[in-house]
Order: structure tokens, then sequence, then C-alpha cells
């Protein structure tokens, strides 16, 4: 709750310099978001060790783990001042997912015959969020492509002298966060097609989240072939970042509610 008033505070504070076309993001903000992420960090722990596992087995931790790999992936990438003004954009994000998380219907503990468990497990669940994470702050770093993009074509001076990085730069981070992203979702689908056991009667040949999951890293490698390939970029890999992470966030839930093995 801690974690959560504090990105309250970074959102509220970060629509007040969006409104007022102020494209500067001072250290202030960071501070509010590392403070933020440190309690969050402290609450998964002291969850996970009273559970004895990684907290990662229903959607209300799903959601936590992924807001929280979002913020460490930015938190990075916030140490280099010209980046930080993406914290502008993470903010909003991890405080509407933390607000979703609070959905009592979303903390329910699994049944045992239907929960997966293991190290597998965990690696598999951890290395798929982490990758959701990354493809989030491609998604935020799009936005703010859009954003400079938007002011460079209406000649404001606004996008001269702001502490905003080049849109070249920009569209770097989109598509070295889209590659990582793709590696660890991938990685994460290797690990659980081929290392995890499905509890008894039930198997993951079928299961919707699992075919869920394919469409999204079908999805993602579309994303990357046209952009090296076929060479979309700027405008449109913004908006392929954008999207596609707008699709995971509207059916993630949904996919785990239709997965048998998945579902609380």
């Amino acid at each position: 709750m801690v974690a959560l008033v504090l990105y309250g505070i970074s959102a509220a504070y970060s629509l007040f310099l969006l409104q007022r076309e102020i494209r500067r993001d001072h250290i202030l903000n960071y501070s509010l978001l590392l403070a933020g992420f440190i309690f969050q960090t402290v609450a998964m722990l002291q969850r996970g060790f009273s559970l004895s596992r990684c907290p990662i087995h229903n959607l209300f931790e799903a959601t936590l783990f992924i807001s929280w790999a979002l913020l460490a992936a930015f938190l990075v990438i916030g140490l280099f001042p010209k980046f930080r003004f993406l914290g502008a954009f993470v903010s909003q994000l991890v405080f509407g997912l933390g607000i979703f998380a609070l959905m009592p219907a979303l903390d329910k503990s699994q049944a045992p015959e239907k929960m997966l468990e293991g190290f597998e497990t965990s690696l598999h669940a951890s290395l798929v969020l982490l990758a959701y994470g990354a493809f989030g702050l491609a998604a935020a770093a799009g936005i703010m492509f859009l954003c400079q993009e938007r002011d460079l074509k209406s000649h404001k001076i606004r996008a001269l002298v702001s502490m905003m990085p080049p849109i070249q730069r920009l569209e770097l981070v989109i598509s070295w966060m889209l590659a990582c992203g793709f590696i660890l979702l991938t990685a994460g689908l290797v690990v659980g097609s081929f290392f995890m056991k499905p509890p008894p009667g039930m198997s993951l040949r079928g299961d919707f989240k699992v075919i869920w999951s394919f469409l999204v890293w079908l999805m993602y490698l579309g994303l990357l072939v046209a952009h090296w390939q076929f060479a979309q970029r700027g405008r449109r890999l913004a908006l392929g970042a954008i999207g596609s992470f707008a699709f995971v966030l509207l059916t993630f839930w949904g996919a785990n509610l239709a997965s048998p093995i998945h579902s609380p």
C-alpha cells in the first residue's frame, strides 16, 4: 500500500508535467518511483518467504510482478537523465496495475490439484513476466516517441529545448526492449514446454493460456521481423509496441481465467 501511494503521487505529478506541457522530468519523480519499488520489493519478498514459494501463482501476484519488472527496467534506464522522462508514462502504468491488483477476487489460492510446483514453474513464470515488463517499457518509450514526434512536426520549440531524448534514441530503446522481452518470453516458453509437468489429469497441449502465449510470441516475432527485415521504424514501430502491449494487458487476465491449469 505504501508503494501504491508513492506510485499515485508520481502519477499525479507526471500528469501535472504533461498538462503543463513541460518536457522535463526532475529527479523527484525518479525518487518517488525508486522508493515505491523498494517498498514493493520488500512486500513481495515477505509474501514469498511467508508462503515458501515464488509469489507468482495467482493473478494478484502476477500483476504485481509485471509492474515490478516494468519498474525495474525503467529504474536501470532512468539512470541516464535523457531517458528519465519515461517515468512520466511508467508511473501511470504501475499505478493502474496496482489499483487493478486490489480487486479482492484476484488474490485467491489455487487448489492443490491445479498447482504447478517446482523450480521449473517459478523459472518459467518469472521469465515470462519479466518479458512482459520489458514489453511494457517498450510501450512507454513508444508513447514518449509519439509525443516527441508530434512536437517536431508541429515545429514546437519545446521539442528542441526539452530534456527528452531524440526520437532516434527512443526508437533504439523500443527495439532493444522488444528484443530483450522476446528473448525472455522465448526462454520462458521453452522452460514451460520441455521441463514443466502439468497436474495429474491435465495437459498443457490445448490449454487456452498456452495457445494465447504462443499467439503473443508470434505477435512480437512479427513486430521484430518487420522492424529488422522490412525497415518498419519510427511511428509504426512505436504504434506496434504500444498496441501489442495493450493487447497483452487487456487479454492476460482473461487468458488465465480461461485456463484450467492457470486459473485460481
